[in-house]
């Protein structure tokens, strides 16, 4: 909890501090684009499963769970954008519940463990996505708890614990006072539904350029080809150990490089040639993945998916929020004030992300050790 200075530090055991050992990635290497990459499987659920289960999908309504982020936040928000351009916070929820501990004992609640801003241009066929580091110290707003009572503002707090406080309204309101952009939407997935849904696609293909041992998350893999189930492709996307400087903008990478490779497993799913398991598909869908009231049911989401369906990869920019390393905390970093503002300047604009916005950022210097597909 904040201290009264309104200060908050959360010193987490097993995060490593980030070291000055990193690999630099070049700028002139095409990033890693697409619209489907993103979210823990989210998004990427709907949009892989979404038109062709409908008919199952509209016997599902009432399983997702909703969260009225427009009456928890009240009128003091941004403007909605007029021009028809869309943003949906994408989240990926660190939650023990109900894992029995299996995912680190002594952590309670939640936190925004992975958390993307997706932008959709007023034409729906480009779109652009923010990730942001959940080890970025932020100003957190006051937010009301979802039980009852207010978590005070804090002008050194870690943004992931924007969750922890104040649930997926907090974490909006937090973004948004970031950004200046208001989210149309939210969609988010948790540890145990994430494990979930890769075991009813029957595992995602990848291919690690070199060996990843992380005793922390658990995953033990060599380099080459390999069919990630459940258990085990949670544990590459919790992954930071081992990879990149040990950080959690090391890990951004891999989560989006297996999210490609969750997207190409999803599209293998035939719903005509196999309802059955288009069906189970679809329920799982819908009893792990949370969003705001606006999206909460199946006709919503199935809405969304058409609406996103004709962004192609090549029309998609995936960047890091741009941060440095925090001089004060060997384990946190910082936004590049002048850098992040221009970054949320272009998607308020409705403009590409200049590929300078991102020059000097810590957050897009590195390289995946994964890919997709075998």
């Amino acid at each position: 909890m904040p201290h009264e200075s309104g200060t908050e530090h959360h010193h987490e055991p097993t995060v490593p501090a980030y070291g000055p050992a990193r690999v630099r990635r070049s700028r002139r290497k095409p990033r890693k684009k697409a619209l489907r990459y993103v979210a823990w499987g989210a998004l990427g659920l709907v949009l892989a499963g979404g038109g062709g289960v409908a008919y199952a999908w509209h016997h599902l309504d009432g399983q997702i769970q909703g969260t009225d982020v427009d009456a928890a936040l009240g009128h003091d928000r941004p403007a909605r954008q007029k021009d028809g351009s869309m943003n949906i916070l994408l989240l990926g929820s660190d939650s023990r519940a109900g894992t029995h501990g299996q995912y680190g004992r002594g952590v309670s609640g939640a936190r925004a463990d992975t958390a993307m801003v997706l932008h959709v241009d007023r034409t729906h066929e480009k779109a652009s996505v923010v990730s942001i580091p959940r080890d970025t110290m932020v100003a957190r707003p006051r937010c009301a708890q979802p039980h009852g009572g207010t978590a005070p503002a804090a002008q050194q707090a870690m943004f992931n614990s924007s969750y922890q406080v104040g649930g997926p309204a907090c974490t909006v309101k937090t973004v948004e006072k970031m950004s200046g952009l208001r989210m149309d939407h939210y969609l988010e997935v948790d540890f145990k539904g994430f494990e979930k849904l890769i075991d009813e696609l029957g595992g995602v293909d990848i291919t690690t350029r070199k060996a990843i041992d992380d005793h922390s998350s658990g995953l033990s893999l060599a380099p080459g080809k390999h069919t990630l189930k459940g258990k085990q492709a949670l544990a590459l996307v919790r992954t930071r150990h081992g990879v990149g400087d040990g950080s959690d903008l090391g890990r951004i990478q891999l989560q989006q490089a297996f999210i490609k490779a969750l997207i190409h497993r999803a599209e293998t799913v035939d719903p005509l040639s196999d309802p059955t398991k288009s069906y189970t598909l679809a329920d799982t869908a819908t009893r792990t993945i949370s969003a705001d009231s606006g999206l909460a049911s199946a006709d919503k989401l199935l809405g969304l998916a058409k609406e996103l369906r004709g962004i192609s990869p090549g029309r998609t920019d995936m960047v890091t929020m741009p941060v440095t390393y925090d001089a004060r905390d060997a384990g946190r970093v910082k936004p590049l004030e002048k850098a992040s503002q221009r970054v949320w300047t272009a998607l308020r604009r409705d403009r590409a992300i200049p590929d300078s916005a991102t020059r000097g950022s810590v957050g897009d210097t590195m390289d995946s050790p994964v890919s997709a597909g075998t």
